[in-house]
């Protein structure tokens, strides 16, 4: 029954009040103090209407760049040099269950050495992939990889809830004495 309305509605054209409904939108039907009459709004491929930016270049499914509140604020030299002089950064993750590390290039955001426990020639090794023996197994491996890459310093920031102590502290020292030098930048 819903099919054959479906069907009748999508090949027979519908006026409402002299308007053709079926081609235009959807019907709502108004209720309360509305005047009663019908509500159209255009059909999208995504059910809802397809906002456009400021300058209705691009539907808002895009990411836009966040726009400054101050156009105009002074941004310093070591602002915007800073991704060029110390270029790489490092990166470490533990979990309960394994330890991650990687140095990624700031400006093409290219991962160039990465180790983990949870790698096959790591897993073998090792009798728990998430204790301190594990962290600096990950840093001294991470070490010669970073030196086959041609790496020799890197720049670590820790996240706002790490703290730079215990396995953390484990990953990055395990780096400094495997000749890779880091720059800790705490708060």
């Amino acid at each position: 029954m819903l099919k054959q309305a479906f069907r009748n509605l999508c090949t027979n054209s519908v006026l409402l009040h002299g308007v053709d409904i079926s081609r235009h939108g959807v019907f709502v039907p108004a209720c309360g103090i509305h005047s009663g009459q019908p509500h159209l709004a255009p059909r999208s491929f995504f059910g809802v209407e397809d906002y456009l930016d400021d300058n209705n270049s691009r539907p808002y499914t895009y990411q836009k760049g966040k726009k400054s509140k101050n156009p105009n604020k002074h941004v310093s030299f070591k602002q915007r040099t800073i991704a060029y002089m110390e270029p790489f950064t490092l990166d470490v993750f533990i979990s309960k269950r394994f330890v991650s590390a990687s140095l990624t290039h700031r400006v093409t955001c290219k991962q160039v050495a990465v180790a983990g426990t949870n790698s096959k020639d790591i897993k073998a090794v090792l009798k728990s992939r998430s204790d301190i023996p594990a962290c600096l197994a990950v840093g001294q491996i991470l070490a010669d990889r970073a030196r086959e890459a041609d790496v020799y310093t890197a720049s670590y920031t820790p996240r706002e809830r790490d703290k730079f102590e215990g396995k953390i502290r484990a990953v990055v020292q395990s780096l400094i004495d495997s000749g890779i030098d880091i720059k800790v930048y705490l708060d």
